[in-house]
């Protein structure tokens, strides 16, 4: 008689309890089949199982990662001097500089009809020239163009870059048949600019930029009519969202008696300017300020620009005080214009 297994019970009996003591469940298999992590599945198996696990160690953290700044969400001042990364464009290519504009219609409440004096005062006394006075017209066009050229960028690697800039502006006495409508006066004014970003926050406006220029501006005509001066500025730009400031404090290069057109322009002039504009909607006001505290002299200039029509834009401007242009700059007057405006200053 064969003998019987342990427990007194039949081997196959005994084989079929062998094995359900070492597979899981079905009910607790079925269980872990739910599991949708690999190694969470797996260890869920071994534990219906009863077989011990080793502790996952940890993952290790991830390395910090250096952010750059954020840049300044639609900055005007960031796009005009390509200061973020998303606004650099090429070297040598044209781009507006300051606004670009035609009034075909301007008008002054003081026209001034002997901008020669004392040179011409003395000819008249002399008796070599009649009068002193030119039957000037109070309505005139007037126009603006300006651009600039990056010339050198990365000058200084990621921080500035090197600008070329014209600004002309003409003003044109269309409406003078008397005259045979000639044009009284344009100021050309070529600069170079050396822009260096900042990007500073000054606890509510955002310190952009800052431009060291040097500019020469003039006539371009003989004497007595010769007007002229240089200078070297700073030109802080800040900004908050659609509000724009510029700040530009200027030193007069001198120059030598003999040569000095106009010794006193800074009188008239100042010694800097201040500009602000704000965007208000697709409308954009400017503001546009010189003074000098030891004369108490100085002009502003306040405009507005609206949509018109594509990209041009309707203009109106308004001046007052000395300094309309270069011929009138000891002339006090207050003018007033309106056109089309092609680029504005932001």
């Amino acid at each position: 008689m064969p003998p019987r297994p342990a427990f007194g019970l039949p081997p196959l009996a005994f084989a079929a309890t062998l094995a359900g003591g070492l597979l899981p469940p079905a009910a607790h298999a079925a269980a872990c089949v739910n599991v949708d992590d690999d190694a969470a599945r797996l260890r869920c198996y071994d534990r219906e199982a009863g077989r011990a696990t080793a502790p996952v160690p940890p993952l290790p953290a991830p390395a910090p990662v250096m952010q750059a700044p954020t840049p300044v969400k639609d900055s005007a001042l960031g796009r005009r001097w390509e200061l973020d990364p998303g606004d650099r464009q090429a070297t040598f290519v044209f781009r507006p500089h300051r606004q670009n504009y035609v009034l075909p219609y301007s008008r002054t409440s003081a026209v001034n009809t002997a901008p020669y004096q004392p040179t011409l005062d003395a000819l008249a006394g002399a008796g070599l020239i009649p009068s002193t006075t030119l039957p000037v017209d109070a309505a005139e066009a007037k126009f603006q163009l300006s651009f600039k050229v990056k010339a050198w960028e990365d000058i200084v690697p990621g921080r500035a870059d090197l600008w070329l800039g014209y600004t002309q502006q003409s003003f044109w006495q269309v409406y003078n048949a008397g005259l045979s409508a000639p044009f009284r006066e344009t100021n050309y004014e070529p600069e170079a600019i050396f822009a260096l970003r900042t990007d500073v926050d000054l606890g509510g406006l955002r310190w952009r930029h800052v431009n060291l220029g040097l500019v020469h501006q003039s006539n371009g005509r003989p004497e007595p009519l010769s007007r002229s001066w240089n200078r070297v500025y700073a030109e802080f730009g800040l900004e908050r969202g659609p509000l724009a400031v510029s700040v530009r404090p200027w030193y007069r290069i001198r120059e030598s008696a003999g040569k000095d057109d106009n010794p006193d322009i800074t009188r008239f002039m100042g010694h800097g300017d201040v500009t602000v504009s704000y965007r208000a909607g697709a409308h954009q006001l400017g503001l546009a300020a010189r003074h000098n505290f030891s004369s108490g002299l100085g002009g502003a200039q306040v405009d507005w620009s609206f949509p018109l029509y594509g990209p041009l834009r309707g203009y109106v401007q308004a001046f007052s005080g000395y300094g309309y242009n270069l011929l009138d700059y000891t002339h006090r007057q207050t003018a007033g214009g309106i056109g089309v405006l092609l680029t504005d200053r932001l």
